[in-house]
């Protein structure tokens, strides 16, 4: 039987208010999922009322893997010294950024460990020689942990590292390391990582100096739905204050060989719940995008109709996720195809959403490629 208050949460909804942690929890625990299809997707239509589905061509490069931080959900990071541990030869990352560019790519994602001796001056000569070499690509680089991390080894402010990396050429900052954005989950799972208040003072230094960032959440651990709420009102309230997220997502943790974090396997049923439910709660983010790398092609689909307006990075590598071996990457024949299977019409992007494709952007006149 559905909770009798869940009627009234939807007109909520549907007029536009905002709501608070007890409605969100509701929803996310009492709810149908075609309820919050249903929901979802008309905050969908209100900020993009045009049946267009965006994704961008970008690569993932991971710099290095080493990293201090133990994170027990993490396959990925290797110890300092460990045999498998690397830092990238800048003429590997050239070569990766050629290929990338050679199919028409617009974004490089950086991302890496924890290095205990690769400073910020390091990575300020990375980028501005990538920004030298490539002053066209879109550096998207450096997670809030990272940052703070740096910030650490250099005995220095966060915003003077943000500082000193913006004018060596960072265009914007991804929105990785958040994880659940409550301390008493981050004890558990990544204890010696950055505070809930330390990623999120982070982004707000960032949005300060006028970058824009993107927010995620990986759920599906040791955190409560509750938490999950949590985490989603936090990221409300800082986007309320600053206005810098472009976009935000979520994906389930991947609890697969190589780590040591013991969690039971979401469903892709949670996973549409809470996505429907991150586009009720996160109004004032304006796009939301699928993780089609650990879903798979067929769930971020029917995420389009849950509230997504955004298939992701049509990717030419992917690290992180691979490690814990959960990885999916389709060709962009294929994001297209998919797209318009679920009624969109696609196009591609760049990472202010700006449309950059030679079709142009969707309008009521190109929806016929939705049928053809």
């Amino acid at each position: 039987m559905t909770h009798p208050r869940i009627d009234a949460i939807g007109e909520k909804v549907l007029a536009g208010e905002p709501l608070d942690a007890e409605e969100g929890l509701l929803l996310h625990e009492e709810a149908d999922l075609p309820t919050l299809s249903l929901l979802a997707d008309a905050v969908r239509r209100e900020l993009h009322p045009e049946r267009m589905v965006t994704y961008i061509v970008d690569r993932n490069v991971n710099p290095t893997n080493v990293c201090i931080t133990d994170c027990s959900f993490c396959a990925f990071y290797r110890r300092p010294n460990d045999g498998e541990s690397y830092v990238l030869p800048r003429e590997e990352i050239h070569r990766k950024i050629d290929e990338l560019r050679a199919v028409g790519g617009v974004l490089v994602l950086m991302q890496g460990g924890h290095h205990p001796h690769l400073r910020t001056d390091w990575y300020c000569d990375l980028l501005a020689d990538l920004k030298a070499r490539y002053p066209d690509l879109h550096l998207h680089a450096l997670s809030p942990p990272e940052i703070h991390h740096l910030s650490l080894l250099d005995r220095c402010d966060v915003a003077d590292v943000i500082a000193r990396l913006k004018a060596a050429g960072l265009d914007s900052i991804p929105g990785g390391g958040a994880e659940i954005l409550v301390d008493r989950v981050r004890d558990v799972i990544a204890p010696k990582k950055t505070s809930s208040d330390e990623w999120l003072g982070v982004m707000r230094a960032a949005h300060e100096q006028g970058l824009k960032t993107t927010a995620t959440m990986m759920f599906g651990h040791v955190e409560t739905p509750a938490e999950r709420v949590e985490h989603l009102l936090r990221l409300r309230d800082l986007q309320a204050e600053t206005g810098g997220f472009t976009a935000f997502a979520a994906w389930n943790y991947q609890n697969q060989h190589g780590v040591t974090l013991e969690a039971r396997k979401t469903t892709p049923a949670v996973y549409f719940r809470v996505v429907a439910l991150s586009r009720i709660l996160l109004r004032n983010v304006p796009n939301l995008q699928a993780s089609y790398v650990t879903q798979g092609a067929k769930a971020a689909q029917t995420s389009l109709r849950f509230g997504v307006n955004d298939f992701g990075g049509g990717m030419m590598e992917e690290n992180v996720v691979s490690a814990a071996g959960t990885f999916e990457l389709i060709r962009l024949e294929e994001i297209e195809r998919q797209i318009r299977d679920a009624g969109f019409v696609p196009r591609r992007r760049n990472f202010f959403y700006d449309i950059i494709d030679e079709r142009g952007p969707a309008t009521a006149d190109v929806l016929e490629e939705v049928r053809t």
